[in-house]
């Protein structure tokens, strides 16, 4: 079994704020406590924060970094 990180925590925290919030939003009252449960159950909130990371892979290249027609150092990047 792979050791536990601190990432885990703040993914399945960002992901329980989202779901209270979805919810609230559609006039259902979620606590903290049923949230919870739900994502632990069949790994949902693991199947989540994959999703999440992979719209932020996607979203990255298009949306935050300048076109780039040449190669260029990460140097050139930052400033």
């Amino acid at each position: 079994m792979a050791k536990k990180r601190n990432r885990e925590r703040v993914t399945a925290e960002i992901t329980l704020f989202r779901l209270i919030l979805l919810a609230n939003t559609h006039g259902y009252r979620v606590s903290h406590e049923q949230a919870t449960a739900f994502l632990n159950e069949k790994a949902s909130a693991q199947e989540i924060w994959k999703q999440m990371m992979q719209a932020g892979l996607d979203f990255i290249p298009c949306s935050l970094l300048p076109p780039n027609p040449e190669p260029r150092g990460l140097g050139e990047l930052l400033q």
